[in-house]
């Protein structure tokens, strides 16, 4: 394997936190010179707390130029390149976002507590569409509707949107429920790609085929249509070296829940795990071939994780 590995940005949330300890944050780990830098702790960042839910922690990561946009819970924030908060969007509609996706001057951001997805217009400032993804007797439905108006959908999560990817043949999502990965065309009309299995997060095309964190067997897998197939088991650790925080991990955490991936060229994939950890696998090799841990906190989970865009 001769690709250099990677430099990261990945964002992390913390289980069952309460106010006053941190939350997550935003971190850059370089893989080729072994360094790692916490940018941004969500606890003591430039946030005001008041008024926001219990669920905190920073999601979905994009893109656009020297913009860092991050997504928090029920907010939409840009960060300079030196990680300081310039700007930041809510909109009612947006609630429990997941991941995030930008093409061209447009991000796509799950908003799982809607079963929505919201787009936000980069020049405008502001959110133009959503889609509340519906299914009957006749199969899959997007009901449109205006995010700046009030005559929006009820809170509803059936499926549990959690994931969105947009390239040039469209709006891919999916969800914890939907048991597929699902196509959104411009025409609004949602088709199936292909089954997953429950409870998956990070689906998405790939190559020949899709990947995802196939998080009920704690695998991160490739399924090609022409090719192998590879799953790779997600790293644990002795329990004797976790920190459990006083919590009943059971409902709060787990070791090895697969959640954040994203594809390092055409042959690595980078995949995020709990305690926080971040792994390289080789897809065509079929090895890990580079692992690092945050945190041994069982709580503190990845959620983002992107490649760092730029040369520093």
């Amino acid at each position: 394997m001769t690709n250099k590995l990677p430099k990261l940005i990945a964002t992390s949330v913390v289980r069952g936190s309460q106010q006053g300890e941190s939350h997550g944050g935003v971190y850059t780990v370089d893989f080729h010179n072994q360094e790692c830098r916490q940018r941004v702790d969500w606890n003591t960042g430039e946030i005001d707390f008041e008024g926001r839910g219990a669920d905190r922690g920073l999601r979905g990561i994009a893109f656009d130029g020297d913009d860092i946009y991050i997504a928090a819970s029920d907010e939409l924030f840009c960060y300079d390149r030196e990680f300081r908060i310039q700007r930041s969007f809510r909109n009612h509609y947006l609630k429990h976002c997941h991941e995030i996706s930008r093409i061209e001057r447009t991000i796509f951001l799950t908003s799982t507590g809607f079963d929505c997805l919201l787009a936000f217009d980069l020049d405008k400032n502001e959110y133009i569409w959503g889609m509340q993804l519906q299914r009957d007797a006749d199969g899959w439905r997007a009901g449109r509707f205006d995010p700046r108006t009030a005559a929006g959908p009820d809170p509803v999560n059936l499926f549990h949107i959690n994931m969105v990817h947009v390239d040039n043949s469209g709006i891919y999502l999916s969800g914890l429920k939907t048991g597929a990965l699902l196509h959104l065309s411009s025409k609004f009309e949602v088709s199936e790609v292909c089954n997953l299995p429950g409870g998956t997060h990070n689906a998405r095309p790939y190559r020949d085929g899709i990947i995802c964190n196939d998080t009920g067997s704690d695998s991160v897998r490739f399924v090609s249509r022409e090719h192998e197939d590879r799953a790779f088991k997600i790293i644990t650790y002795d329990e004797a070296d976790i920190e459990f925080a006083g919590v009943d991990s059971s409902r709060v955490a787990r070791q090895g829940f697969g959640r954040g991936l994203c594809p390092v060229g055409d042959r690595l994939l980078a995949g995020g795990s709990s305690p926080s950890t971040i792994s390289i696998y080789d897809l065509d090799g079929g090895q890990t071939v580079a692992s690092v841990n945050l945190t041994m906190d069982i709580r503190n989970a990845i959620h983002g994780l992107e490649v760092w865009p730029y040369d520093d």
